[in-house]
């Protein structure tokens, strides 16, 4: 339970919080914090496949990092991105500068939540092909020892040899929009998403200097660190889009939403720290392979999301599928094999 411990105490700061807020503006103690438990349940539900995935790259950091991934990490997880992101893109939306926005979001959260909602194509196109690449780059990755779909999954980890086939493939889905979308939305869609491939381009890129500066005799732990660091808050912020919008699907409240995806952002951080020092990825191989379909399912639906609404009852069923059937399938793998825990040596 010590992994949990700062995220129940964050928990009872929120629904404090909460209460206070709902007895203000009169939407009544009890209704308040029901709905703040309700987004935090739907929050950890929708992002147990990021837990794991940031579990991978979590677990080659030090303990400093894990701290400020646990602490700063959380800050620009819940006020940057289920706060502040939204807030911008009303105010780049609409013209309207931010205070007045925010006077929006507070007074007038039906207009705010409407303005939000009539970009969310051009926000669901922007981290759905960040998202399409995480789960490319996996799909392609020639470096992995163990593949939970066999020969198949070889198969097509043998395109990876071609460097660009992950930016290839989710630049050909990008376009595929055009054949469901009107030209004006797909124009706002196309650049949005080439802006989310740019972006996973340029936290690779980042990643891959500091790799040329550790050869070079640079800090390897500080300067591995912070590409992994800058990796999970926008790997994180990717999976904050969908949710922000659907919050809106059970309260308009934009204080509530924060208070209750900020609870639901803690514990999935906390999962990932109780993940890693608990070695779950070692002891389940092909959890993080679940984890990593369950985010190109995500990424497709985002995708499907620009023209059609998909309920965001059927992507957390999605995710839960893949990460249970990843499950089911590392119990029968360590049944055949137990002495083969660690997935970078067994085969």
């Amino acid at each position: 339970m010590r992994h949990f411990t700062f995220s129940f105490l964050v928990a009872a700061i929120c629904l404090a919080t909460a209460g206070w807020w709902g007895h203000r503006t009169g939407m009544g103690i009890g209704q308040a914090l029901w709905l703040t438990l309700v987004l935090g349940v739907l929050e950890v539900s929708l992002s147990f496949d990021n837990a794991v995935v940031n579990a991978g790259v979590l677990k080659h950091l030090s303990d400093l990092w894990r701290r400020l991934f646990l602490t700063v990490g959380i800050f620009i997880a819940v006020f940057g991105m289920r706060l502040i992101f939204p807030i911008v893109i009303v105010s780049v939306a609409t013209g309207m500068s931010i205070g007045p926005v925010v006077e929006l979001a507070l007074s007038q959260p039906e207009k705010y939540s409407q303005a939000l909602t009539d970009h969310y194509a051009s926000i669901a196109a922007f981290g759905g092909m960040f998202l399409m690449l995480v789960f490319l780059n996996f799909l392609f990755d020639q470096k992995r020892k163990i593949h939970w779909l066999g020969a198949i999954e070889r198969l097509i980890g043998s395109l990876g040899k071609a460097g660009s086939m992950s930016v290839i493939v989710a630049i050909a889905c990008l376009l595929g929009t055009r054949f469901f979308l009107p030209p004006d939305v797909f124009d706002d869609v196309l650049f949005a998403g080439l802006g989310g491939i740019l972006l996973f381009l340029l936290v690779d890129s980042i990643d891959a200097l500091f790799s040329m500066g550790d050869e070079e005799g640079g800090s390897p732990a500080k300067r591995s660190g912070i590409a992994a660091f800058l990796y999970l808050e926008v790997l994180d912020a990717s999976f904050s889009f969908d949710g922000v919008i659907g919050a809106f699907a059970i309260t308009r409240d934009v204080v509530i939403i924060m208070l209750g995806l900020a609870i639901g952002a803690m514990f999935v951080r906390s999962m990932t720290i109780y993940l890693v020092h608990k070695g779950t990825l070692d002891q389940f191989v092909f959890l993080e392979h679940g984890a990593h379909y369950a985010i190109g399912a995500l990424a497709v639906i985002m995708l499907i999301g620009t023209a059609y609404h998909v309920p965001e009852v059927f992507t957390g069923v999605i995710g839960v599928g893949f990460i249970a059937a990843s499950v089911w399938s590392s119990i029968r793998h360590r049944k055949r094999s137990p002495e083969a825990v660690d997935p970078v040596t067994s085969g």
